[in-house]
């Protein structure tokens, strides 16, 4: 599994021009299931994304979670991180998942950061070509992956 999680002061997801999803200050996810990641990679990611410290706080320093600022997250399934660049110029997505195994995951995924951390989180349309209009704070960037 894989994921790009990115600081935002903002954020809107649109498919077809119309508002799907809106967060105000909060965290974008961008998340990826691979053939054969395990299941329970899903708490991981759910407990890791929702405590990551990524915030500054009242000294400027990378002390708070989403959860400390009680932050939203728009979470957006990502098929295209699963893309093999080695060879050629165009990427390959064979290693991505199965899109109802990887639907799934990422929709428990959400379900967890809510249940579990209380977290809002808002989504993107799985499979759907979606616009995302977002305002980075820092800029800060994370790579997660873990198999």
């Amino acid at each position: 599994m894989k994921a790009v999680i990115q600081v935002v002061n903002n954020a809107t997801l649109k498919v077809e021009n119309k508002v799907i999803s809106q967060i105000g200050q909060g965290l974008v996810v961008f998340f990826c299931v691979e053939e054969n990641d395990r299941e329970e990679l899903v708490d991981y990611f759910a407990k890791k994304i929702s405590n990551m410290r990524i915030f500054v706080d009242e000294n400027g320093k990378m002390n708070k979670s989403v959860i400390d600022i009680g932050g939203e997250i728009l979470l957006v399934s990502q098929f295209t991180l699963a893309g093999e660049t080695e060879k050629g110029n165009r990427p390959s997505f064979v290693k991505a998942e199965n899109p109802e195994r990887a639907n799934r995951l990422y929709l428990k995924l959400g379900e967890i950061i809510f249940k579990e951390y209380k977290v809002p989180v808002k989504y993107g349309v799985f499979g759907a070509d979606m616009k995302i209009a977002q305002e980075n704070s820092g800029p800060v960037t994370i790579f997660m992956e873990k198999r």
